[in-house]
């Protein structure tokens, strides 16, 4: 079994920044993957950035150019550094790794981005 503990979240201004992290422990000899994304009251869950073992990372358009995820493999922690806030940002912020074919979630963190 995999878990992943996420912390970070909480409320700030437009334009502010916020870190999010995420730990990952239990059954993780071969992470592929580790990545975030969000879900805001009455919408899907969607993709916010994902990094590979090998370092490539992927971003939703809406967040490139203020957000950054990154990763440090001896800590198995995956970080997401989200800069320039915009009230559309608000959601709950999920934890997702793929360990060899198998996708884990974490519980999610609340970011609330106020005007």
């Amino acid at each position: 079994q995999v878990q992943l503990v996420e912390s970070g979240g909480g409320l700030v201004q437009a334009g502010g920044s916020l870190r999010l992290s995420c730990v990952a422990s239990g059954s993780i000899f071969n992470i592929n993957s580790m990545g975030w994304y969000r879900q805001a009251p009455g919408k899907q869950r969607e993709l916010v950035a994902t990094i590979t073992s090998g370092g490539r990372t992927i971003y939703a358009d809406s967040v490139k150019g203020r957000f950054t995820i990154s990763r440090d493999r001896a800590k198995n922690t995956v970080y997401l550094q989200m800069n320039s806030l915009k009230l559309e940002d608000t959601a709950v912020y999920y934890c997702s790794v793929i360990v060899d074919i198998r996708g884990y979630w974490g519980q999610g963190t609340q970011v609330t981005v106020s005007s």
